[in-house]
């Protein structure tokens, strides 16, 4: 399955959870789904200046009767640690995927602090926590993640693992 192949079906499977915002900060290992996200007439695309935006967004489409979700990078999880009290205090789903830095291959020694610790990080702020290694699993991973989120009424996140979206790589 190409890179474009699982990132297309996780898309398809954020339209079939009825998914109509998407908040994220620019971010090499989402690009296709922001592209999909843009092009895509029943969604709207936000793009955020942080990660802590993202959960007050998915919070404001809640409470006006839309589902959203927001992309981020595993570094960005340390941003937004103090907003997920919102969503686990108020009840309210919060769907966040989470492409991981500093893990397999990573270039770039600042990534791997957060990289280590955002699966616990999020864990013990109150996300229930996935991770998906391979194409095959990223699409089922995040529909059920979706289902989990909006059915419970609780933050869940669907970390993508760096060896399934490729390892970056520095360029001079």
């Amino acid at each position: 399955m190409t890179e474009a192949g699982w990132q297309d079906e996780v898309f398809e499977a954020l339209k079939a959870a009825n998914i109509r915002q998407v908040g994220y900060v620019p971010d090499a290992g989402h690009k296709r789904l922001i592209e999909r996200a843009h092009e895509d007439a029943s969604m709207r695309a936000v793009v955020l200046t942080t990660e802590e935006e993202g959960v007050a967004l998915a919070a404001g489409a809640w409470l006006g009767g839309q589902r959203a979700v927001l992309l981020m990078q595993s570094s960005g999880v340390g941003n937004c640690i103090n907003m997920l009290s919102l969503p686990v205090n108020c009840r309210m789903p919060l769907l966040m995927l989470v492409t991981m830095r500093g893990e397999w291959g990573e270039f770039n020694p600042w990534q791997v602090p957060m990289g280590r610790i955002s699966q616990s990080v999020l864990a013990l702020a109150g996300a229930s926590v996935h991770r998906a290694e391979h194409p095959a699993e990223a699409a089922p991973m995040v529909a059920a993640a979706a289902s989990l989120a909006f059915d419970s009424q609780i933050p869940v996140a669907v970390l993508l693992a760096q060896r399934l979206i490729g390892a970056k790589v520095f360029v001079q």
